[in-house]
């Protein structure tokens, strides 16, 4: 199994030195040596490289490293939600993040008009409506089917935060916010900023590491309820760590760059074709996958058109026959 992941890091390293070499102003390989020579050896930088330095590090570093951190917290967040509910069909907005997410920067888009805010409005009403689907989840008493109870309360909040984002648009002006709400719940990562990612690389890398802590327990949820006990497993509180860490990471994902889906539901299916259905090899290998998998897919937005395509678009074109084909390759998908 080593050797499979030292396969799937050096693919990764492979795209994301491609993807620094790709874009409007292309790098040669020769040029990005030389450039890799005189800033780590010689430390010298003419005038030509200073220009290299430049694109590199104020503007393609930022956005390879969003696009892996990105694509491996989705992933990873939607095998961890799909090994907890124990249903291959969920993603990391099953309870509501996405939707929130979208209306707290559709909020700060329409009423501020600053990229601050809109990150922050967005991860925080990420977060509230996971807490409110909690919350509608405790006002039944009966927790026989408290996974069951807890869905439905996600696809309660992410249907209300889905209306207020309506309510937003439609009371927006079409003429200045409207255009750029409907782009950002599009997707990009064109605005990310080296300081950003600074800033948020710290608490995804920690909760990616989290859930890849905690897939061994995962395995043993798939199991019932008193079989979990009975192993010494506190059921409650590696459900209460996967649904925060999950939460959080997804929520710091939608505040970056916007609505980017299927990531977390294509991805996990894919490696259980490659790896099979234990979580503690399942999990490092969807973050392997998915960080790839949206570096490639964000090079196809920069690349395709002269323009650049909303990244969520070619995730979705892509994804879905991607999704029809692992469930017509894979029983176990359906199980």
């Amino acid at each position: 199994m080593k050797a499979f992941y030292i396969k799937l890091v050096l693919i990764l390293l492979l795209c994301i030195f491609l993807s620094l070499s790709l874009g409007k102003y292309p790098i040669s390989f020769e040029q990005m040596f030389h450039y890799l020579y005189s800033l780590i050896v010689s430390n010298n930088l003419n005038e030509s490289l200073q220009m290299i330095d430049n694109i590199i590090i104020e503007i393609r570093l930022p956005r390879i490293i969003a696009a892996v951190l990105i694509g491996a917290a989705y992933a990873v967040s939607g095998a961890s939600f799909q090994a907890m509910f124990i249903n291959p069909l969920v993603s990391p907005g099953i309870l509501g993040v996405l939707s929130g997410s979208a209306f707290g920067a559709a909020l700060a888009i329409a009423f501020f008009d600053n990229w601050f805010l809109t990150q922050f409005f967005s991860f925080t009403f990420g977060i509230l409506a996971v807490v409110f689907a909690i919350f509608v989840t405790m006002l039944y008493q009966n927790r026989a089917n408290s996974s069951l109870i807890l869905i439905l309360g996600g696809i309660i909040s992410g249907s209300a935060f889905s209306t207020l984002l309506s309510i937003v648009k439609f009371t927006a002006d079409p003429y200045e916010k409207l255009p750029s709400i409907v782009y950002w719940l599009m997707g990009s990562l064109s605005f990310i900023e080296l300081n950003q990612i600074i800033i948020v690389s710290i608490p995804m890398l920690l909760g990616i590491l989290i859930l890849v802590g905690v897939s061994k327990y995962l395995n043993i949820l798939s199991f019932s309820e008193e079989e979990a006990k009975s192993m010494g497993v506190n059921t409650k509180l590696i459900r209460t760590i996967v649904i925060i860490v999950a939460t959080l990471i997804s929520a710091i994902s939608v505040s970056l760059a916007g609505m980017i889906g299927w990531i977390g539901l294509i991805i996990p299916h894919f490696a259980r074709l490659l790896v099979g259905a234990n979580n503690q090899v399942l999990l490092p290998t969807c973050a392997l996958l998915g960080a790839t998998f949206l570096l490639i897919v964000d090079n196809f937005s920069r690349m395709l058109f002269e323009f650049e395509v909303p990244i969520g678009i070619l995730t979705s074109v892509i994804g879905i026959p991607i999704f029809i084909f692992v469930l017509r390759s894979s029983k176990k998908a359906l199980q």
